[in-house]
């Protein structure tokens, strides 16, 4: 039998070989590749003027220690997708990656060109599955973020639609995210189902309307910690002219210090905590992901551009920008 197949078969009947029990505490963003729009990470985040052949991922790599894959909500994850980012960052850096749509939202899956139908099978799963592995193997897969969109509903068939799908992904740390009332309107039932495939439920921040799902910030208690900071846009969340225009908001320090005490709890009690900002306009969410580490009194590591620093105040003696140490 290959080594990954073995590798596969001992993980599969132990689920915590691949996170060994450790307390501790990542921040990063959701996605590092914004190379467009008016909230380009471009000239923020990155240098205006960038040496040949500079690397975004191996940079932003230098100033934090995980990220949030989105691309994979967009294509399948390939196996070689997934070696070229272990390659590219060093080897304690960690990836949390989203689920390919297909599982979450038929209707943009349906949307795509050439797609005509919705089907899924086991089949699917382990597509997903191989792209992501060598990520797994090489133990730095922190979690593998099942994002539902307000639609899905706890309603009989969407209970046991996510029951089906968790037990496919056995073996991952899972964080599933659950945007609709009706979930927490039963969160017993809710929090459960997760337990059952040992999955946590994300804590999400983002602007509520009458539909969405209630959490509390103290409330949760299994033994990972996964929130997601998606900014409090209220005015443009669903009226905007650009997609990226939802994400426009900038969170304050006091905003951000609820989260950090959040998290500095979870990981006294021992659990693994996974903390990632979404409000990714312009590089907010990089800003506010160094706050937070200060915050936690963490190490800020990396150069900030002079520019950066300008435009987000209070990174101003947190961070290192160049010719100008701490």
């Amino acid at each position: 039998m290959p080594i990954s197949q073995s590798l596969n078969l001992l993980i599969s009947q132990s689920p915590n070989l691949r996170y060994p029990d450790l307390v501790s505490i990542s921040v990063g963003t959701s996605g590092w590749h914004y190379p467009t729009g008016r909230g380009t990470w471009n000239g923020v985040f990155y240098p205006r003027t960038r040496p040949r052949n500079f690397d975004e991922l191996a940079w932003y790599a230098e100033h934090f220690d995980t990220v949030e894959v989105n691309s994979t909500f967009y294509r399948m994850p390939e196996p070689a997708m997934s070696l070229a980012w272990l390659r590219r960052t060093p080897k304690p850096f960690e990836f949390s990656v989203k689920l390919f749509q297909k599982f979450t939202h038929p209707d943009m899956y349906l949307a795509l060109p050439g797609v005509s139908e919705w089907n899924l099978s086991r089949a699917d799963v382990d597509l997903f599955r191989l792209g992501v592995d060598p990520i797994a193997e090489a133990g730095r897969l922190a979690a593998v973020l099942v994002q539902f969109p307000p639609s899905f509903h706890a309603e009989p068939a969407m209970r046991e639609y996510l029951d089906w799908l968790l037990g496919g992904l056995q073996g991952y740390r899972l964080a599933v995210e659950l945007r609709h009332r009706s979930w927490s309107d039963d969160a017993g039932r809710t929090s459960d189902l997760l337990a059952g495939h040992r999955a946590t439920w994300a804590l999400i921040d983002e602007p509520k309307f009458k539909d969405s799902v209630k959490q509390e910030l103290g409330s949760g208690g299994s033994g990972v910690l996964y929130m997601r900071l998606h900014g409090r846009n209220a005015e443009h969340w669903w009226d905007h002219d650009e997609a990226e225009d939802r994400y426009d908001y900038l969170y304050s320090p006091s905003e951000l210090e609820p989260f950090a005490e959040k998290a500095r709890r979870a990981a006294a009690a021992g659990r693994r905590v996974l903390l990632y900002l979404n409000n990714h306009f312009s590089a907010k969410a990089a800003a506010n992901a160094a706050v937070l580490k200060h915050q936690l009194a963490q190490p800020v590591p990396g150069e900030y551009p002079p520019g950066m620093v300008e435009r987000y105040p209070a990174l101003s003696g947190i961070v290192t920008t160049p010719g100008l140490p701490l």
